[in-house]
C-alpha cells in the first residue's frame, strides 16, 4: 500500500508566520492613522454640527442660541478648553449664562459629553488675548462671538490638526493640517 502524507511542513509554516508578521509590521502604522483620522473627524464634525444647530435654532426662534463648553450639561464652564463637552440652549438675553429661573428660563437643547481620548480642542477669541468659551448666534445668524476652535491629536501632530474657523456673519469654515492658525 502506498500512504501519501497531508499536512503542513516546518518551511510551509515559517514562509506563513513569516507573511502574516510582515503584514502586521506595515499594517498597525496604517491601522493608527485611519483610526486616529476616523476619531477627530467625528469630534470636529459633532461640534460643526452643533454649532450649525444653534445658528439655524437662532433663526427659527428668532433669539439667540448660544453653544458654550459644559462638563455637567446644565451650565456653562467658562472655559476654552472644548473637549470636556458642550451644550447648545436658547440663550433669550444673550447672556452666554443659562438662565433657569424667571419667566423666560433658557432651555438646553443640545448636550455633547467630553471626548473619550486624549485629544484637546481649543476656543481662541479673535481680536483678544482670551480664549473663546461661547458661540452665540443671534436672530438673524450672525455672531456675536468670532475666533477659532482648534482640535489637536495627542501628539500634537499639525497633519492631524483640525480647525473651525467662526466669522462674525456665522459662517463656520473647516480647515485641517497647515491651514489652522
Amino acid at each position: 500500500m502506498n500512504r501519501t502524507a497531508s499536512g503542513v511542513t516546518l518551511i510551509e509554516l515559517l514562509v506563513t508566520i513569516a507573511i502574516i508578521a510582515i503584514v502586521v509590521v506595515f499594517g498597525i502604522p496604517s491601522y493608527r492613522s485611519v483610526t486616529t483620522a476616523n476619531r477627530m473627524a467625528t469630534e470636529i464634525n459633532s461640534l460643526t454640527g452643533d454649532l450649525q444647530y444653534a445658528r439655524a435654532e437662532a433663526i427659527k426662534e428668532g433669539q439667540p442660541v448660544t453653544v458654550c463648553v459644559s462638563t455637567t450639561g446644565t451650565r456653562c464652564a467658562g472655559s476654552n478648553t472644548w473637549q470636556s463637552g458642550w451644550i447648545v440652549f436658547s440663550d433669550a438675553n444673550g447672556n452666554k449664562t443659562v438662565n433657569t429661573g424667571g419667566t423666560n428660563p433658557d432651555t438646553v437643547l443640545r448636550y455633547q459629553q467630553a471626548f473619550s481620548g486624549s485629544d484637546t480642542l481649543l476656543g481662541t477669541a479673535t481680536g483678544t488675548s482670551g480664549g473663546l468659551v461661547a458661540v452665540t448666534f443671534n436672530r438673524v445668524g450672525f455672531s456675536t462671538d468670532q475666533g477659532t476652535l482648534t482640535l489637536h491629536d495627542s501628539n500634537n501632530t499639525l497633519a492631524w490638526r483640525r480647525c473651525l474657523n467662526i466669522s462674525l456673519v456665522g459662517h463656520i469654515q473647516a480647515d485641517q493640517g497647515g491651514k489652522c492658525p
